[in-house]
């Protein structure tokens, strides 16, 4: 079922995803060789905490954490851990919080120090696809416009976008319908109506677009061990179009 979300209603996602686009946006400045992805979720948690909002992700279904780390080849739903991040590598971080009752969830993927170009233009692309997603996140559209949107921008450029994992609704839950993959055929698929609120993430591949989730239950990886990029904004459809919440 899909909820339309009253604009009242918006306006407290929107509070919940400011938030989270603010400890993102500390926690890309915290992102250097040396630093541990445990580091970095203790800080997100306290930072949490601090603006009296829960962490998300902790608990859920069992996660024990409150950040997901995922480090070049892994994917999404990466554990925090104690190796110290590395000059070159690239780290996905995802994050949500519940504040009064609403929940927020973003995601960005962050150079640690110096990287590759190769490095750089997947997070680009991958950037460029959720925008292009985004843009067509508007009532009258079908669910699919934003799916292909994604999947020409990523895959026009080389990429392959992964299909194991998707996007979602969000608002009093963290997951709600509909289901947002990025792949998809223009005008096919669920109308898009004002009211909706859509968290649309592109997971985006080097390589094959193909995934396998390690022994740990959580982290998913590359099943080819290239690089992978994640990012991810909570929408609103709006009347005068998508309104990004998780950005400041």
């Amino acid at each position: 079922m899909v909820f339309l979300k009253k604009p009242e209603e918006i306006e407290k996602i929107r509070k919940s995803n400011q938030i989270v686009a603010e400890i993102l946006m500390s926690l890309r400045e915290k992102v250097k060789p040396g630093v541990t992805t445990l580091e970095l979720n203790g800080f997100s948690e306290k930072m949490a905490k601090k603006k009296g909002a829960a962490p998300a992700f902790k608990g859920y279904k069992g996660y024990p954490f409150s950040l997901c780390t995922s480090i070049n080849s892994q994917v999404v739903h990466g554990m925090p851990s104690g190796k110290k991040l590395s000059e070159g590598d690239i780290l996905s971080l995802d994050f949500g919080v519940c504040y009064e009752g609403y929940y927020g969830d973003s995601a960005i993927t962050v150079p640690v120090g110096t990287v590759s170009d190769k490095a750089r233009r997947l997070m680009d692309i991958t950037e460029a696809g959720l925008y292009r997603g985004i843009k067509e996140a508007r009532a009258g559209n079908r669910l699919g416009d934003i799916s292909a949107a994604v999947q020409d921008c990523v895959e026009s450029s080389g990429y392959s976008v992964v299909r194991d994992f998707v996007g979602h609704g969000i608002g009093k839950n963290l997951h709600e319908d509909p289901q947002i993959p990025n792949f998809g055929i223009r005008g096919r698929g669920l109308e898009l109506k004002v009211g909706m609120v859509l968290a649309i993430e592109p997971m985006v591949n080097e390589g094959t677009f193909r995934v396998k989730v390690l022994e740990d239950g959580w982290t998913a990886v590359t099943e080819d061990g290239r690089l992978s990029a994640h990012f991810e904004h909570s929408v609103a459809i709006t009347d005068d179009g998508p309104d990004i919440l998780s950005i400041i």
